[in-house]
């Protein structure tokens, strides 16, 4: 059964028919990972190791090793990245404030080489 097409923070995505979007393979686990890096850290009740909480070090002293662990630690708990290769995470400081994450994985589903870049701040 495919996923609704939602992008988190988004509203749900339209088909041109008027019916609710679904998503591809590598859309899915693009909408997997970014609500499972932009989920707060042990907010599933029923799922403590859920979330990496990104949005909480905002306005935090952290190094970018640091960042780059907690993105790859939940990298590896996501079912849809394939370990091997292990996801690659390469963080640069954007504008003031604001750490952007270009993060490169391989999906398992599709096989397909994948990055996603995501601003962490500002």
């Amino acid at each position: 059964m495919a996923d609704l097409a939602h992008v988190m923070g988004e509203d749900l995505q339209l088909a041109g028919t008027g019916d609710l979007a679904v998503v591809s393979a590598d859309q899915e686990t693009q909408q997997r990972v970014l609500h499972r890096l932009l989920t707060g850290a042990a907010t599933y009740i029923w799922q403590p190791s859920y979330g990496a909480g990104l949005p909480g070090l905002i306005g935090t002293v952290a190094s970018q090793q640091q960042i780059a662990a907690i993105i790859k630690a939940q990298m590896a708990l996501e079912a849809t990245v394939s370990a091997t290769p292990e996801p690659q995470v390469v963080l640069s400081v954007g504008s003031p404030g604001v750490v952007l994450a270009a993060i490169n994985y391989t999906d398992a589903v599709s096989g397909s080489s994948q990055t996603l870049t995501l601003p962490i701040g500002g």
